[in-house]
């Protein structure tokens, strides 16, 4: 046995035995663990430990179609979130429409792991271009094949809530927050495609965007669709609050009416 098996061997086992008591503190059956941390993403995992990125995984925070969010912690105690993205074959047959098109895919492979790799390094990106566009969102950290590590967005007890799930004081302020962050992106060269009350965090009384693995640049083929949805939920949401906005007209403002379908 070579050094490097041994080492992979030691970690799975410590890793493994770790993986058991989260999965029993945190109420979750080994089954459904196993599909999150399968032998490939715990020996990712166990780098980071041992490059001193992160501690521990303390507690999960979502778990959407794609992947999991947990919160850990670093050696130096700091909150950090752990985006892992599942290798199950099954969970990434939708995300056919976001790669189809999009010239940052155009010379990846079909393999499902590329796929996996490449949809994590995207939303890395995608997370530094919105910082670099002051759109306010987890600034990331870290990224490993499948794994993100981002700024956790919470407090000791709990995470930050999804903006469908609180009672806004100033409705009208935080939705134009978020129109103008829409714009910010677009002039980024940028479309969230997937924006909603869902995939907007709730943070010191503001407004943060999250998942935007699936975010797509202008020259996708169904950018300017996605836009008028992501606009569309938007407007649609905040009408519970009263406001009553033109989805049509501030597309078209934003995009110019030679864009309009």
């Amino acid at each position: 046995m070579s050094s490097d098996d041994f080492l992979n061997e030691r970690w799975l086992k410590k890793l493994d035995r770790q993986g058991q008591e989260l999965a029993a503190r945190i109420g979750v059956d080994r089954k459904t663990f196993g599909e999150v941390f399968d032998t490939k993403t715990l020996l990712r995992l166990g780098k980071l430990i041992s490059n001193n990125i992160i501690e521990q995984v303390d507690f999960p925070i979502s778990t959407g179609k794609e992947a999991n969010v947990f919160r850990a912690v670093t050696p130096e105690k700091k909150f950090v979130a752990l985006k892992i993205y599942r290798t199950s074959t099954l969970t990434f047959k939708h995300i056919q429409r976001y790669i189809d098109g999009d010239p940052r895919f155009k010379h990846l492979g079909r393999s499902h792991q590329e796929i996996i790799n490449e949809w994590a390094k995207k939303e890395f990106k995608n997370l530094h271009r919105l910082h670099q566009a002051h759109v306010l969102a987890p600034k990331p950290i870290k990224r490993l094949h499948n794994i993100v590590i981002m700024d956790y967005l919470g407090n000791e007890t709990e995470a930050a809530p999804m903006l469908k799930d609180v009672t806004l004081s100033n409705p009208k302020k935080i939705f134009q927050i978020i129109l103008m962050y829409i714009t910010r992106m677009y002039n980024a060269d940028l479309v969230h495609a997937d924006l909603s009350a869902y995939n907007i965090l709730m943070f010191q009384d503001k407004p943060y965007l999250i998942d935007v693995g699936q975010s797509v640049v202008l020259e996708h083929p169904s950018a300017y669709e996605f836009l008028q949805r992501d606009i569309h939920n938007i407007v649609s949401f905040f009408k519970k609050y009263g406001i009553i906005a033109d989805e049509k007209k501030i597309y078209e403002q934003l995009v110019g009416k030679e864009k309009t379908t």
